[in-house]
C-alpha cells in the first residue's frame, strides 16, 4: 500500500523554538499535589511571527525532555477533541 509522505510543517520550528522564557501553565494549582504529574502548556511566540503551543509533562522539564509542539489550528482541534471525549479511556 502506498502512503503519502508525512509532511512535518514544524520541523524547522521545533528545534528553534525558545522555551527558556516559556511561561508554563497547568490546569491544577501548583501546590495541589506536589508529587503528582501534570500536563503543562506554554504559548510561545516564534521569529516566524506565529505563536506555537508547547506541551510537556511536569515531571520531565529538562532541556532534552520531550515537548510536543502544536500550531494554533492543531491546538484548537486537540482541545475540541478532548472536549468531545475523543481521548477518554474506554470503560
Amino acid at each position: 500500500m502506498d502512503s503519502a509522505p508525512i509532511y512535518d510543517d514544524k520541523a524547522e520550528v521545533r528545534g528553534n523554538l525558545d522555551l527558556t522564557k516559556a511561561d508554563w501553565q497547568r490546569a491544577a494549582e501548583p501546590d495541589a499535589d506536589p508529587d503528582g504529574e501534570y500536563v503543562e502548556i506554554a504559548f510561545v511566540p516564534h521569529t516566524d511571527g506565529k505563536t506555537y503551543i508547547a506541551m510537556r509533562n511536569s515531571k520531565f522539564t529538562g532541556p532534552d525532555d520531550t515537548v510536543l509542539v502544536f500550531t494554533e489550528s492543531e491546538w484548537d482541534a486537540f482541545v475540541e477533541g478532548a472536549k468531545a471525549g475523543e481521548f477518554d479511556e474506554p470503560w
